[in-house]
């Protein structure tokens, strides 16, 4: 793809993890950044940091620190999109959110609730829908955008405590396909990736985590475990005319893991 000065990715969840590593990789890639993450402010000086190595490739960045789930926050984003960049278009959306419950299902005093389900299921799916009808309905987006979004091994199979999210994985890819289907004419393509096991922060909040590495360790044929930048090479080469006939796919970057 050539890029120009006014090509953008929105990154929602780039501040952390696989999306941090996906904001770095586009970076590279010449793409503009807006990014919605939510950080308290201690992370402060860590966050300038990071947005001095990014914009070292030559990018504007944009941060907006809010809940990408709220319709005000896509509202604020794209406001302030055009306030940062008039001629602004974006090629890609990246759904990098790992904001979810992980509760036990069967546990008389901490178990697993309708809300936490709904929650969860609201963070890690259902907005994905509502950023890109603002998106395409306002005119926001190439003429070929790529919309990407992160699921898990998760969404099918069952792992101790994991309900909430899996369940929101699995609507997740199910509604990617959708949007695959239905906003290909517009030249909109919509994929999802599914990476191995990532040491990160989201993975450090699953019950069980020292167990589940122990195991990956041992079960994936190349005797590592997925890194993040693993993930961003794969969400790089979506953006770029050589991947613009992959359209709905579910593309695991795993080293072979799920067949082990």
């Amino acid at each position: 793809m050539a890029m120009n000065n006014n090509t953008w990715a929105i990154i929602l969840g780039g501040s952390d993890g696989i999306g941090l590593a996906c904001a770095k990789r586009l970076a590279k890639g010449g793409f503009n950044l807006l990014i919605v993450h939510r950080d308290r402010r201690a992370r402060g000086e860590e966050l300038s940091a990071i947005n001095s190595e990014l914009i070292s490739n030559g990018i504007a960045t944009h941060w907006i620190n809010a809940d990408a789930a709220l319709p005000a926050t896509i509202d604020r984003a794209l406001y302030e999109l055009n306030e940062v960049d008039k001629n602004a278009k974006v090629s890609c959306l990246l759904h990098s959110i790992a904001r979810g419950n992980v509760k036990p299902l069967a546990n008389a005093t901490d178990t697993l609730t309708r809300q936490d389900l709904h929650v969860t299921a609201d963070q890690m799916a259902f907005c994905l829908l509502d950023w890109v009808k603002a998106l395409h309905q306002g005119g926001h987006f190439t003429p070929e955008a790529a919309v990407i979004a992160l699921t898990s091994e998760g969404s099918q199979r069952a792992i101790p405590q994991y309900a909430a999210v899996g369940m929101a994985k699995a609507a997740l890819e199910a509604l990617c396909r959708s949007i695959a289907l239905e906003y290909a004419p517009f030249g909109i393509r919509c994929n999802s990736v599914q990476p191995g096991v990532c040491l990160t922060n989201s993975f450090y909040r699953i019950p069980g985590h020292e167990e589940i590495e122990a195991i990956t360790r041992k079960r994936n044929p190349a005797g590592r475990l997925t890194t993040p930048e693993d993930v961003a090479g794969v969400v790089h080469f979506l953006t770029t005319s050589e991947a613009r006939w992959i359209n709905g796919a579910n593309i695991p970057v795993d080293g072979g893991e799920r067949i082990a």
